[in-house]
């Protein structure tokens, strides 16, 4: 049953949510930051005005909300918080062809990484905001946790800093993306 787990001893049911459906940002860049997602994510607004802008790239209704707020402060850099959303992609081949599209529009990440259960690219917003664009190393998530039981992620639980045009490369030279999709080992 989708959105009901056990606790871990044996407690009563808790009802999970189905998904999450959207972050919200406040920000005085209110247009560079709407093209800037629209650009990053291929989003587009279903709802924008001057002061909020709902932006979606699926069936949800809206999955990214920017709201002006005139006279915020800068947040400090290293301060805690929240840290970076996550956007998954399907395949490798999707984002890598996401990757050089936005190279070519001047926006490129600032971490290029394979995690070991992920490789993925971080990109900084307007207003230094990290997201993550990435893909999954594992199909299965029993595989998933077979690497985790290795001890692997244990031993370095950041992973390895890539670089993504050698993997662009790889995929334009006809390298499966199965070969390419696993964690690296440092």
């Amino acid at each position: 049953m989708t959105g009901v787990q056990r606790t871990g001893d044996g407690g009563p049911k808790r009802h999970s949510p189905a998904q999450l459906c959207h972050i919200v940002f406040y920000t005085r860049q209110f247009d560079a930051m709407v093209a800037w997602y629209c650009d990053v994510l291929g989003a587009y607004p279903v709802m924008r005005n001057d002061h909020i802008a709902f932006l979606t790239y699926d069936e949800e209704h809206h999955r990214v909300a920017i709201v002006r707020k005139d006279g915020l402060a800068d947040r400090p850099a290293d301060c805690t918080g929240f840290a970076h959303a996550a956007f998954g992609y399907g395949s490798l081949s999707t984002l890598a062809a996401t990757y050089v599209r936005l190279k070519q529009r001047g926006i490129a990440p600032v971490w290029e990484i394979n995690h070991g259960p992920t490789t993925s690219l971080y990109y900084e917003d307007p207003d230094r905001n990290r997201i993550e664009l990435q893909v999954d190393n594992f199909d299965r998530l029993d595989k998933l946790n077979d690497w985790f039981a290795t001890g692997a992620f244990d031993r370095n639980p950041i992973g390895v800093e890539i670089k993504f045009d050698d993997i662009v490369e790889r995929l334009r030279g006809g390298e499966p993306e199965r070969n390419i999709l696993r964690p690296l080992q440092t």
